[in-house]
């Protein structure tokens, strides 16, 4: 307690009168005084007098008094006055109401950074935020305030607890920039509820980001474990009602969007152990009805299963022993008092180390016996063991190892009890009824907010950042495409086409016939072939009479030089193709099958393999790409059908189709890749208030996909095109 003398003193100095204030007085200047030196407490005296007399009535006061010991020990006694003015500051603005968002949420903040300089940064970032968003009259009079203000400051415990300085300025930047004339879409993003507020946040975060990591995994997932399931990836960097965790389940792997270094072991590392895990139990585990055993059981025997199918992945992977060891927890003897909480992780962590790690000391003949039990059973059962097996040893090691008196109490013990790269089994478990399942297991809190398309029995959409011209930045995961097969019409209106356009096509063949390969190529060394190679003969006849064992390659063989070209047919399906051309008085959406019929057929002509597909756009949320022909597929009359079956609906966004076509034409095996786009317009969407934005976003992408060797041609039928393709397209002939 503090000596009432010293209290008298300090009452003295403090100049506020109001009564709450005067009331909570001597608890709040124990704490400063216990935290802090006199001359310290001083300035933090002055601060509490000067937020007294700015007219904000107590509650700033009793705010700065409670958060600023912390702060200005941390910093020292010029944050006082710092943090002083800038609330003074604050509430001679239009945004005085963010005030006590402010300083409530300093402590949060100054907990994160180091010295003062970043926190004069940090003031400086809210001040750029308000310069972006406060209205301005005059030139100098502020009339309303920045919407997002109190929203923002309110998430930026949960901003500076994932990003940097850096990292929240552009969060914030972004929102300001993008929300400037939507406040209430800029609210929600600074509340964080924002689809682009998570994919913001998942960009500027520092670790591994499974969008820069996807195609190795992907490969790893493919080549070591031979499964085709898709993934889907999570928010970490959000408060939820319950922590989100990998899973799998008949559908999709589901996985964190980014994984920071754990104890040693990179974020890609991290992501190989997770996967490999969830793929042990897809390939080695079975079903046990959740119904016939209570939660703690499921625990219990959810352990024993995760080291079964770890103890075959290692078996098939010796590599995975180093990752696994590395990333699981090591809880020590008696770190858990089960006096006081349950310990029920706590022993589940300690069996499943002792299961996995045979220099694991156990100090308990309880988990010793079970490490023998386990190994048994893997030694005689190898991959031959099962689910059950291992349901039966967690039975019967929660009997013996339950403590009632503590297991059921509320408080549970979770220090090293988590193992992360694990995921939560409900690939494992199955109910009675097909409703039946918890409401804290099965539901998926991790679904996208924004805008659902009905997409039943199609693969899953697929999302591509867009290009900002005006930040010169991408928006990340901004568009999203769904994918689908085109339906089918009358094939034999292409084929009357054709004959409509016969003279063209006689023309055309005669110049195909022209550009196909034509000189041949000996390839030597053959056992049949079709001529003798006199010079391999002869020497292998010299070898013979010498005794030497000859080389029976002595024939020869012709081959034609052959080209090496991958062709993508994109075709925009826009409303823009119902328009008639003026001169032919056909519809623009018959011109396009006209042209990509007899582009069709002259590629195939050629025995280049290629590919159509059609796409149009109903905003960012929906960009719909349907397949008309794909690589494996011949040009048939189903392909022709489905060509006849076009029709002109919705919007341009060019972009976000031409870097998913890309991802189908970049697995070719060509050495020339030609992405061309067949389209009566520009770029251009409902949700897409500036004109040029598509147009430099299409441009950004065209340099993308030429920094991948693929290289974009535009056929169209727009005779102002010339007005924006050379804005578009980045000429570069291979």
């Amino acid at each position: 307690m503090m000596n009432e003398e010293l209290l008298a003193e300090y009452q003295h100095k403090f100049k506020c009168k109001f009564p709450k204030a005067l009331e909570l007085f001597p608890k709040l200047l124990e704490h400063a005084v216990n935290s802090l030196p006199p001359h310290k407490v001083e300035a933090y005296l002055e601060g509490a007098n000067f937020l007294c007399m700015i007219g904000q009535g107590v509650e700033p006061v009793l705010v700065y008094m409670e958060v600023m010991p912390e702060i200005t020990a941390h910093f020292g006694p010029g944050t006082n006055k710092m943090i002083a003015d800038y609330s003074y500051q604050l509430a001679r603005s239009p945004n005085k109401k963010a005030l006590i968002p402010f300083l409530s949420t300093l402590g949060s903040v100054c907990r994160r950074i180091d010295r003062i300089e970043e926190l004069e940064l940090y003031l400086q970032i809210i001040d750029e935020y308000v310069d972006k968003t406060q209205t301005v009259i005059h030139g100098h009079h502020s009339l309303y305030e920045s919407p997002g203000m109190i929203a923002l400051l309110e998430s930026m415990p949960q901003l500076i607890s994932k990003l940097c300085l850096n990292g929240i300025r552009n969060f914030i930047d972004y929102g300001a920039r993008n929300y400037l004339n939507a406040p209430d879409e800029q609210i929600a993003y600074f509340q964080l509820k924002s689809q682009d507020a998570k994919s913001i946040i998942t960009r500027e975060r520092a670790g591994t980001n499974f969008k820069d990591v996807e195609r190795h995994i992907d490969m790893l997932k493919s080549c070591m474990w031979d499964c085709d399931l898709p993934f889907k990836t999570f928010a970490t960097a959000f408060d939820q009602l319950r922590k989100p965790v990998p899973y799998l389940d008949e559908q999709l792997l589901a996985v964190p969007d980014v994984y920071d270094e754990e104890n040693g072991v990179s974020g890609l590392d991290r992501y190989r152990a997770t996967v490999a895990h969830m793929l042990a139990h897809k390939t080695w585990s079975g079903k046990l009805m959740a119904d016939n055993y209570a939660p703690q059981m499921q625990l219990f025997i959810s352990v024993f299963e995760d080291c079964r199918v770890e103890y075959l992945a290692m078996q098939r992977y010796p590599g995975l022993r180093k990752l696994f060891m590395a990333l699981h927890p090591y809880p020590k003897k008696g770190a858990c008092d089960d006096s006081k909480q349950s310990c029920v992780r706590y022993r589940a962590t300690r069996m499943s180390r002792a299961l996995l790690d045979e220099n694991f000391d156990t100090e308990n003949p309880l988990l010793e016996e079970f490490r023998e039990r386990f190994n048994k059973i893997m030694l005689e059962k190898g991959k031959n063991s099962t689910t059950q097996d291992m349901s039966e040893l967690g039975i019967d090691f929660y009997v013996k190892s339950r403590k009632q008196s503590s297991d059921s109490l509320p408080g549970v013990f979770f220090d090293d009890t988590e193992v992360s790269y694990r995921d939560d089994n409900r690939c494992m478990w199955f109910y009675y009824e097909e409703y039946d399942e918890p409401d804290e297991i099965m539901p998926n809190e991790y679904e996208n907010e924004e805008r659902i398309i009905e997409n039943e029995g199609d693969l899953p959409p697929r999302h591509y950042d867009e290009w900002d011209y005006v930040s010169e930045s991408y928006r990340p995961d901004w568009t999203t495409v769904y994918e689908r097969l085109h339906p089918s019409g009358d094939a034999g209106k292409i084929d009357r086409l054709m004959e409509k356009h016969g003279d063209l096509a006689k023309r055309l063949k005669k110049m195909i016939e022209m550009l196909k390969p034509q000189n041949k190529k000996r390839i030597r060394f053959q056992e049949e072939g079709e001529e003798l190679d006199l010079d391999v003969a002869l020497r292998s006849m010299i070898d013979f009479k010498s005794g030497q064992a000859p080389d029976p390659r002595i024939n020869y063989s012709h081959t034609t030089d052959s080209r090496s070209i991958a062709v993508m047919l994109l075709v925009d399906t826009s409303q823009s193709l119902n328009e008639r051309n003026q001169e032919t008085g056909q519809t623009l959406l018959e011109l396009s099958e006209e042209a990509l019929a007899i582009t069709a057929w002259t590629i195939e002509q050629l025995g280049d393999k290629f590919a159509i597909a059609g796409f149009c756009s109903d905003t960012r949320h929906e960009v719909r790409y349907q397949h008309i022909k794909g690589y494996s597929e011949g040009y048939t009359d189903e392909v022709k059908a489905r060509i006849a079956g076009m029709e002109a609906s919705y919007s341009t966004r060019m972009g976000a189709a031409m870097r998913h076509a890309a991802h189908y034409l970049e697995a070719q095996k060509a050495e020339k890749k030609l992405l061309l786009v067949l389209t009566d317009g520009e770029p251009a969407d409902v949700d897409a208030k500036d004109p040029k934005m598509l147009i430099q976003d299409t441009h950004k992408a065209v340099e993308e996909l030429q920094g991948k060797g693929i290289y974009t041609y535009c056929i169209t039928v727009d005779p102002k095109a010339d007005e924006y393709v050379a804005d578009i397209l980045v000429i570069n002939i291979p």
